[in-house]
């Protein structure tokens, strides 16, 4: 088994390859996308062992799904479903700043996954299991299923994350996001919430308080993304600012906390502090708003190295 184990919905991407209305674009570039997905491919490119659980359907999206996974060399367990469809997403293309993006996921076969195909994961020898709180979103199959996986990490002996990566388009109500997002995340070692999300979960956009939050409740780190301003990593000995990277041109800042969480789970596999995967996932943060593409930004060791040593 792997070090690493994510669970989530990989999604085709169709990128517009000129600005402009999407429904005026003629011409896209197909992309792998996913919250999930893009942290596994991050920790792979950093020489970690990885494995990805996720459902697909029997379609030629689940195909090139299936493929680019093995390429990636994402150990997939993937469960094929002939009843439901592969979701999929369109992205308008922007210069800078936040692009449009359209989901098609309703009733897609990766929201049918269920508690019982939860338990054939087999979790031995793995160190860590990487949720985000967008699998509990898409369906009620799926946020058993998650609560499921989180149970038996447990079991096993697993260092749980928990990213919340809220999507409030995808639940029910704020009121029942806010309340399951937060359960889940007392039941992980490592929170990793955005100051914008503080704010919808406990009511404040302040590092401190988001992050004392989690840990009077159990959660035994937190790292608070703050932006531009870097993050705040805290624990039982106290909190700290790590300060971010400068930019010169934030081309895509989707992918943006993916990349932040592939810094910060890479570091605590190799056993470094908390300040130091704060760092990292900062740095990583960086890299990845500089490119087009959920996951194109993703560094190798050499990469990663090489970018810390020019900002020392």
């Amino acid at each position: 088994m792997s070090e690493l184990i994510l669970f989530g919905e990989p999604m085709v991407m169709f990128v517009a390859d000129t600005a402009g209305d999407l429904a005026e674009v003629d011409h896209f570039t197909k992309m792998l996308a996913g919250a999930e997905v893009n942290v596994a491919i991050g920790m792979r490119r950093l020489g970690h062992s990885v494995t990805y659980v996720t459902k697909l359907g029997c379609d030629p999206l689940g195909e090139y799904i299936s493929r680019r996974l093995e390429t990636e060399g994402l150990n997939p367990q993937v469960i094929f479903d002939e009843t439901h469809w592969t979701g999929f997403q369109m992205k308008d293309k922007v210069t800078e700043g936040d692009p449009l993006v359209f989901y098609f996921r309703r009733n897609s076969a990766a929201s049918s996954i269920t508690p019982q195909e939860i338990e054939q994961i087999d979790f031995t020898g793995a160190k860590l299991l990487h949720i985000t709180g967008i699998p509990p979103a898409i369906s009620l199959s799926c946020r058993d299923a998650t609560y499921r996986i989180m149970e038996l990490a447990r079991e096993n002996g697993l260092y749980i994350s928990f990213d919340p990566n809220l999507r409030p388009g995808l639940w029910e109500d704020e009121t029942t996001m806010v309340r399951v997002i937060n359960d889940l995340a007392v039941k992980a070692d490592l929170v990793l919430p955005g100051t914008g999300e503080g704010k919808i979960l406990m009511g404040s956009e302040k590092p401190e308080d988001i992050a004392d939050f989690y840990l009077s409740q159990g959660v035994s780190s937190v790292i608070v993304k703050a932006g531009a301003r870097g993050a705040y990593a805290a624990d039982k000995d106290g909190g700290r600012y790590c300060p971010g990277f400068r930019v010169e041109k934030v081309v895509d800042t989707v992918g943006a906390g993916d990349g932040f969480a592939v810094g910060a789970l890479s570091g605590l596999l190799e056993g470094l502090p908390l300040e130091k995967m704060c760092e990292r996932g900062n740095a990583i943060g960086a890299m990845q708003v500089s490119v087009r593409g959920d996951n194109e930004g993703l560094p190798t060791p050499e990469i990663l190295a090489e970018f810390l040593e020019e900002r020392a």
